[in-house]
């Protein structure tokens, strides 16, 4: 099955709640005012966001529809439209993740609330860039060590991938796990280092704090590291998402947004809204459970796939 094909089932129900209000505002086939409110009632009750459903609306007044002898306006049309001015919005975010072959290593800290799929994501990604690359050496750290399935899983990873795990005891501190683990890939000349961290609700100031200390040890082997920090969402969370960016944001320098989960929410439109509000790279977005089930974000494909039009 192609990624699009896969992409636009894993967007269904996101698609089936967006594609049906937009049907019932333009049960008349006008595009009046009215019509258009509907529409942007539509967009924010997919999870688009009430700023980015005002934008996307005042677009559709401003264009210009071909009408049938009866005097209506397809459907189709008005959805294709849609998908056109939301691709637009997200084109400037739509950046793959490539690690810089000038950083040895180059190290990234992967964060998340408890459940976004953080050890998954390290694991499909580096998945893919051993199959990009075999002869990258990447280490993964086990940095989830209040959680002994994280440090099973990920080991589990590093054997399918051919990559070295720096795991420690249970309950050991991750910051210092952290520190271990970028020394080793410095001594042995790893190109990439992903560490995992414990899940933590965004709204717990200490744990939000180890983040931070976690950034200041790594720091001490080198300066500008990590070199990226990947926020890891869950799109089942919908509103709930942005939330997270905003807190996640302020206590660290989030460069990087991957989304996971689509195919079990019908919240997918709230990546709109996060690339609207905060023009965070979204490196990755994923739909299903198999390794290619992740993979770099295309804006287009996307916003196509949420509106349920073929490429």
């Amino acid at each position: 099955m192609s990624w699009f094909k896969r992409l636009k089932e894993g967007l269904g129900k996101s698609s089936s709640r967006l594609v049906d209000g937009i049907s019932r505002a333009l049960g008349s086939g006008k595009l009046d005012d009215a019509t258009i409110q509907e529409i942007e009632d539509a967009l924010i009750g997919a999870d688009l966001g009430p700023a980015a459903a005002s934008r996307l609306a005042a677009s559709l007044r401003q264009k210009k529809f071909v009408k049938d002898a009866e005097g209506r306006i397809a459907g189709d049309a008005v959805r294709a439209a849609l998908a056109e001015d939301i691709a637009t919005l997200l084109s400037p975010v739509a950046k793959a993740f490539v690690p810089d072959p000038a950083k040895t290593p180059h190290v990234v800290l992967v964060v998340g609330v408890n459940g976004s799929g953080k050890t998954t994501t390290i694991g499909k990604l580096a998945q893919r860039f051993k199959a990009d690359d075999p002869s990258r050496r990447i280490l993964m750290v086990a940095g989830d060590t209040f959680r002994a399935a994280a440090v099973s899983q990920l080991k589990i990873w590093g054997e399918r991938t051919g990559s070295a795990v720096v795991a420690g005891a249970e309950g050991a501190d991750a910051a210092g796990l952290a520190f271990d683990g970028v020394t080793r890939g410095r001594s042995e000349g790893a190109n990439l280092v992903l560490i995992d961290t414990a899940g933590r609700l965004h709204n717990k100031a200490d744990l939000m704090a180890e983040l931070v200390k976690m950034l200041r040890v790594i720091g001490r082997i080198d300066a500008t590291a990590p070199h990226d920090v990947l926020l890891v969402l869950d799109a089942t969370t919908g509103q709930n998402a942005v939330n997270q960016v905003e807190t996640f944001k302020q206590m660290v320098n989030v460069t990087g947004i991957v989304l996971t989960k689509l195919d079990g929410s019908a919240r997918g439109g709230v990546l709109v809204a996060i690339a609207e509000k905060f023009k965070i790279p979204v490196v990755a977005i994923g739909v299903g459970e198999a390794a290619d089930d992740l993979q770099p974000f295309d804006a287009r494909a996307f916003a196509r796939g949420l509106l349920g039009l073929e490429t």
